[in-house]
């Protein structure tokens, strides 16, 4: 298969790198800190020279996952132009690395790879394994570590199953293939425990993270027109309530599940003055909501996808608008 001739030649890139950098997105969710967890277990397993950077650092929900500590995000402790192969994975904007200056004008001795199953938008690697029917990034580090006949012990294991129990909702998005659960029993059986995994990435709100959204789901409003559900949360209201970015995260998956409606929209204010941001879901089969949020200047998949746009939320007698 053309796919396992890639994963092969990705391997032969890092068996011959001295100096590798993985990168994934900001905001990381389970599929890009597991997708990096596992790739750090590899290249340890090789003694590899290594680091891994995000934006923003992983919740502490992952801290189970091995090497996740490695994980950085102050951009000013790498030395780019020091690392011979870059591995993007999760990636589907290359703006969401906070690293496209530094890929884009990479040096000629300076090699890109990148894994994902998001829709593509930006063309940077020099070898992509990108498959977007895939469930999850790390379905595909599995198939990578397939194609080159790596055994996957425990550690790697835990980080593929998180990777797929995070972007299928444990196991009931659309998304989810015979494939896809035939791949989690064999990581089981390597040594990854499910319940743990679905205990950390799940059960993991504070009281402050329950009252807000609580507050964003009394606010929910169903537009019957287009069957889409929507809320919206302040800065200042998250700011008052002392929760952190990664409090919200799920809202949007938990909103999903309202009966009735094609898709749903949560729309919160950002840290950054002036910033929104927008997560849409969706699990009725004939609704594509990725073209909505490319269209907003985001992306994602047709069942999730999201945006982040300049403007402001202003209140007018109980009514809000964009500004």
């Amino acid at each position: 298969m053309v796919k396992d001739i890639i994963c092969q030649k990705i391997y032969l890139k890092i068996k011959e790198a001295e100096n590798i950098l993985i990168v994934s997105h900001e905001n990381p969710d389970a599929d890009a800190v597991s997708s990096i967890c596992a790739f750090l277990e590899l290249l340890k397993n090789l003694n590899k020279k290594s680091s891994a950077f995000c934006q923003t650092p992983p919740p502490p929900y992952f801290n189970f996952l091995p090497h996740s500590e490695k994980i950085k995000s102050d951009r000013n402790s790498f030395d780019f132009s020091s690392y011979d192969l870059i591995i993007a994975l999760d990636c589907g904007d290359l703006k969401r690395t906070a690293l496209e200056k530094e890929i884009k004008s990479k040096k000629d001795n300076q090699f890109v790879v990148n894994i994902d199953h998001h829709p593509k938008i930006d063309d940077f690697a020099d070898l992509e394994i990108k498959e977007t029917a895939a469930a999850s990034t790390t379905e595909l580090v599995y198939d990578f570590f397939l194609a080159n006949k790596i055994p996957i012990n425990k550690n790697e294991a835990t980080c593929i199953l998180t990777g797929i129990a995070g972007d299928t909702g444990n196991f009931i998005y659309s998304a989810t293939t015979d494939e896809t659960v035939k791949i989690a029993s064999e990581m089981v059986s390597a040594g990854a425990r499910l319940p743990l995994i679905i205990e950390r990435i799940t059960r993991n709100k504070s009281l402050a993270s329950l009252k807000i959204w609580g507050r964003a789901i009394s606010r929910l409003i169903i537009n019957k027109k287009y069957d889409l559900a929507f809320t919206i949360l302040s800065a200042e209201e998250i700011r008052e309530s002392g929760v952190e970015e990664e409090d919200l995260e799920g809202m949007a998956n938990f909103l999903s599940n309202i009966k009735g409606v094609k898709a749903v929209l949560f729309l919160r204010e950002a840290k950054e003055y002036g910033v929104l941001r927008g997560s849409f879901r969706s699990l009725s089969p004939n609704t594509d909501i990725s073209l909505l949020a490319r269209a907003l200047g985001g992306g994602g998949h047709p069942k999730a996808a999201g945006f982040k746009i300049e403007g402001r939320l202003e209140e007018n007698e109980g009514k809000w608008k964009v500004i």
